[in-house]
């Protein structure tokens, strides 16, 4: 048994030479399933007659247990960056109130999970079901996505439609026409493999 362990490591590293025997069996590591990033991106955008409303957030920290199904993500409002300042900053005072709820979050489960074949063909599709919170509000959404691994990196991507009333964002009688009711999410997750311990803040 403690050769032939040998000779399989041998082959997978292409060494062709074993020059000694360990006094103990090397240990066995398990496939890593568990996928993390700290640069993930989210970005919002909301059709007006005035002035379409854009943000990208470039630093959402995401989780991702693949073995399980499992995603978990998070991220400072106050990295919503737009090319308006104005803009940005009626953001984070008035609408997001980021002082008081400085953090969104999202944690779900895929309904279905493809095999790794699968996912190293191309993008397969997927449903997550799980907690949205933003504004000091958490609600059940059910959202679609993709998923694929590529390059030893799980890419993890979605797009789907929030309404600011549902988390309780109130939006100023003034400016209440320039703004959609409903405002347009995607995520684009790019996540390295880790066996490290993390977690999600």
């Amino acid at each position: 048994m403690k050769y032939g362990m040998l000779l399989s490591l041998s082959l997978m590293t292409a060494t062709t030479v074993v020059q000694a025997q360990p006094t103990t069996p090397p240990a066995v590591v398990a496939p890593l399933s568990r996928y993390t990033t700290a640069n993930g991106q989210i970005t919002f955008f909301s059709s007006a007659p005035l002035e379409d409303i854009e943000a990208l957030n470039s630093r959402v920290a995401a989780i991702f247990e693949l073995a399980i199904g499992q995603l978990a993500f998070s991220m400072l409002m106050r990295d919503f960056q737009f090319k308006n300042t104005l803009m940005q900053e009626h953001f984070n005072e008035n609408y997001a109130e980021s002082e008081k709820h400085p953090r969104a979050r999202f944690t779900g489960k895929l309904l279905t999970i493809p095999d790794e074949t699968m996912l190293c063909n191309g993008p397969q599709p997927v449903y997550v079901e799980g907690f949205l919170s933003i504004h000091g509000v958490k609600r059940k959404v059910r959202v679609p996505g993709t998923l694929q691994l590529r390059d030893n990196k799980l890419v993890v991507t979605s797009k789907f439609a929030i309404a600011p009333a549902d988390f309780k964002i109130k939006i100023p009688a003034l400016v209440r026409n320039n703004i959609a009711k409903s405002i347009d999410v995607s995520v684009i997750l790019t996540c390295s493999p880790t066996a490290a311990s993390t977690a999600v803040r």
